[in-house]
């Protein structure tokens, strides 16, 4: 802790006070260039140049003396409350911290609707992966063209459910995915190698599509882990592991890809040996959607934790 009267030295009396001041202060003398004897101004605990976009010491965001949630000497600026007025990152774009729990909470209930459009394709392609097989060794009549009827509508209303809960997900998604993009900004700037266009746009370029989300993501879940403490000339913190973020996004791009080939090879079967072989591929896929979904749920719910926890955790108190 600093002397609270100089805020040069550490403290060593109850008062708060180092040997310095509390020496001057029963002597009665005066702190150098101080006919007074009052405490001089002192340059502020945190000296050390803050990054682009982060408040200045008793700018907006940063806890004044003796105000709620004010923090110790020394303490590491911090992003303004929920509402306060903007920060502006170094391409002039303004940036709020916005609380990201309804639509994470929201984004997660979709994701789960994901899934159980997934379970419902799952049990279609099953049904026409054993009709198809049928067909393949040889079994005809006019029960097996039920069975191929009914096969075939299911199959299709399973695709129709899958594709209107991608969309709703999709777009709850993105809002949900630009906000915590934008809080990261608020939390560490100089942590984000991608501009925030790409948090929407890297999902629809193509070939780019591949890992920048990713890499927004990773920067993302940096930024909104622990504050760094200065020790001396360096910032550490524990760096938040990205096992979670690498899971989800391995899974993604296998069933992307499985679902890609597996729509080609259904679209170009005629035979229904190709057909058997097609809802074998389908049937890959949309089990690994279905993965893939249950580990976005993780993902999203963590790093929206993560946030919400930072944001109302303020800054974090160093001795300096």
């Amino acid at each position: 802790m600093l002397c609270t009267r100089c805020r040069h030295r550490a403290a060593s009396t109850p008062e708060g006070l180092c040997t310095t001041c509390a020496t001057e202060g029963a002597t009665g003398s005066a702190t150098p260039g101080d006919a007074t004897g009052a405490p001089q101004p002192v340059a502020p605990a945190f000296s050390k140049p803050d990054p682009a976009g982060f408040a200045q010491p008793e700018g907006p965001g940063f806890a004044q003396p003796g105000g709620p949630g004010s923090a110790p000497p020394g303490a590491l600026p911090t992003a303004p409350p929920l509402g306060a007025a903007p920060l502006y990152a170094p391409g002039g774009q303004p940036s709020w911290l916005r609380s990201p729990v309804g639509l994470g909470r929201a984004t997660a209930a979709l994701l789960g609707v994901v899934i159980a459009a997934d379970v419902f394709a799952v049990v279609a392609d099953f049904n026409m992966y054993d009709v198809s097989g049928a067909l393949a060794d040889g079994e005809l009549g006019a029960g097996m063209q039920d069975k191929a009827d009914r096969a075939d509508a299911l199959y299709a209303a399973a695709g129709v459910a899958q594709v209107v809960a991608l969309i709703a997900t999709m777009v709850v998604f993105l809002v949900w995915f630009y906000r915590v993009r934008v809080n990261a900004e608020v939390f560490a700037p100089d942590r984000q190698s991608k501009s925030r266009g790409w948090a929407i746009g890297g999902w629809f370029v193509p070939v780019a599509n591949l890992w920048f989300p990713r890499r927004v993501a990773l920067d993302i879940w940096d930024a909104s882990g622990p504050d760094a403490l200065w020790d001396g000339d360096l910032a550490v913190a524990p760096s938040p592991s990205h096992a979670r973020v690498n899971a989800w996004w391995a899974v993604w791009i296998v069933s992307l890809l499985a679902d890609r080939l597996a729509s080609t090879a259904y679209r170009s079967a005629e035979t229904a040996p190709e057909i058997h072989e097609a809802a074998g591929q389908m049937l890959f896929s949309d089990a690994a959607d279905m993965v893939a979904a249950a580990l976005a749920i993780l993902f999203v719910l963590r790093l929206t934790r993560m946030q919400d926890e930072k944001a109302r955790r303020g800054p974090v108190a160093v001795e300096v």
